[in-house]
C-alpha cells in the first residue's frame, strides 16, 4: 500500500494558504502594482497564511480532548 505524500490536514492548510496568496497577488495586480511586487505580495501573504491556517485547522488530538465528550 502506498502512503500519501501529505496528510489531508496539510493539504488543506497549503491549499487555503495558496488561495490567499493568489488572492493577494490578484488584488494587488488590480490596483495596478508592478508585477514583481504582486508576486512578492502573494508570497508574503502565503507565508503569513500557512501558520494562521495551521493554528486554525488544529487537530483535536494535539490537545488531548475528545470533541464528542460533553462537559
Amino acid at each position: 500500500m502506498r502512503r500519501s505524500l501529505l496528510s489531508v490536514r496539510s493539504a488543506l492548510v497549503l491549499t487555503l494558504a495558496l488561495l490567499v496568496g493568489i488572492g493577494a497577488g490578484v488584488l494587488s495586480a488590480l490596483a495596478h502594482t508592478a508585477p514583481a511586487q504582486c508576486v512578492l505580495y502573494g508570497v508574503g501573504a502565503f507565508g503569513v497564511a500557512v501558520p494562521f491556517f495551521d493554528h486554525l485547522v488544529g487537530s483535536h488530538t494535539e490537545t488531548g480532548e475528545d470533541p464528542d465528550s460533553s462537559s
